[in-house]
């Protein structure tokens, strides 16, 4: 739909769910005019967009199932709270673990901000860190991977 009209970008908010559509065409320096739909239009405008998602191709290479191949084997570290992940316990100090760091079951591996209270975060699992998924200071939803391990280690 994005394509066959002549907008460049749209974007979409209902709630918690959000949606953002860019086209090749899109700057920055756009006029400041911008197109609200009602409420009513909105509505309409979800269906269809909803089923083109659902029908999107899924083989591409950043595709989730890719993903799966490129992790198999390796256990996760998640975060059992909501909050703000940092990797260190201050910006002047050095990262809890680092990529090819070692780790056993309780190690701490970082800390979970949540409403003001630092809360260390201990592995339940054991092997050596290959990837970390989230950027430092970045907000983190609960049990959302933090850290891929390779068991074999």
């Amino acid at each position: 739909m994005v394509n066959e009209s002549d907008l460049t970008e749209l974007k979409l908010k209902d709630g918690e769910f959000e949606i953002s559509i860019r086209t090749g065409s899109y700057t920055k320096l756009r006029p400041a005019a911008q197109v609200i739909a009602a409420p009513a239009q909105m509505a309409q405008m979800q269906a269809p967009l909803a089923a083109e998602v659902a029908a999107a191709p899924v083989a591409s290479a950043n595709s989730p199932a890719a993903a799966k191949d490129d992790t198999a084997g390796l256990l996760e570290v998640k975060s059992p709270i909501v909050g703000t992940f940092y990797r260190s316990s201050s910006p002047d100090k050095p990262a809890f673990v680092s990529i090819g760091d070692t780790i056993s079951e309780g190690s701490v591996v970082c800390i979970v901000e949540a409403m003001k209270l630092f809360n260390e975060i201990e592995s339940e699992v054991a092997g050596k860190v290959v990837k970390v998924m989230i950027d430092d200071a970045s907000p983190v939803e609960y049990d959302q991977v933090l850290f891929l391990v390779d068991p074999k280690g």
